[in-house]
């Protein structure tokens, strides 16, 4: 194998998004394609959108083995900000995503280096909180690189977002219409 690894540019939007949606399909085993072009679509403008203002890093990891370039791996982070916290002090944070290797390729150390590039990129930019959430495939390779089982986090669940809830203690802001 001849492996490369190679950040991301605006020029591998079309292969970033074709590997996001093969991770769709392998990671969640997609079988219903009724969404899948909507989210194609808001994917490719994901990327663009971030990769132009450097709110998220990917890597390619292509195997030019046999004089043709293959598709082997990829990941990337997301950079974002919240409230400044006791412990995140800047607010600045971090999230791992789209972290997939083709089975072929997987037992051989592979996302654990696409990892550790994206755990350099971050830590480069003074940002040390990064998170994730894992398969039970993946657990083992981020467990080796430092990442731990959080228990206090929790995640409104998607089903109760179709609509939001009526506040009957929320008044309407009427400044404007009352010229002040």
């Amino acid at each position: 194998m001849n492996l490369n690894y190679k950040k991301a540019g605006l020029s591998d939007i079309d292969l970033l998004t074709a590997t996001r949606m093969e991770v769709l399909r392998a990671v969640f085993n997609v079988t219903d394609e009724a969404d899948l072009p909507l989210i194609e679509k808001n994917s490719y403008e994901y990327y663009r959108n971030s990769l132009k203002t450097d709110v998220h890093v990917a890597y390619l990891v292509i195997d030019k083995s046999n004089g043709t370039d293959r598709f082997a791996a990829s990941g990337g982070i997301s950079f974002y900000q919240i409230m400044p916290t006791c412990d995140n002090p800047d607010g600045r944070k971090a999230y791992v995503m789209n972290m997939y290797t083709r089975p072929e390729y997987r037992r051989q150390g592979i996302a654990g280096e696409v990892l550790e590039l994206l755990i350099a990129e971050t830590l480069e930019r003074g940002i040390t909180c990064i998170t994730l959430d894992a398969s039970e495939m993946g657990r083992p390779v981020y467990e080796k690189h430092g990442f731990i089982q959080m228990q206090d986090e929790m995640r409104l669940n998607p089903c109760l977002c179709k609509e939001a809830p009526k506040n009957k203690h929320l008044q309407k802001d009427n400044s404007e219409s009352m010229g002040t």
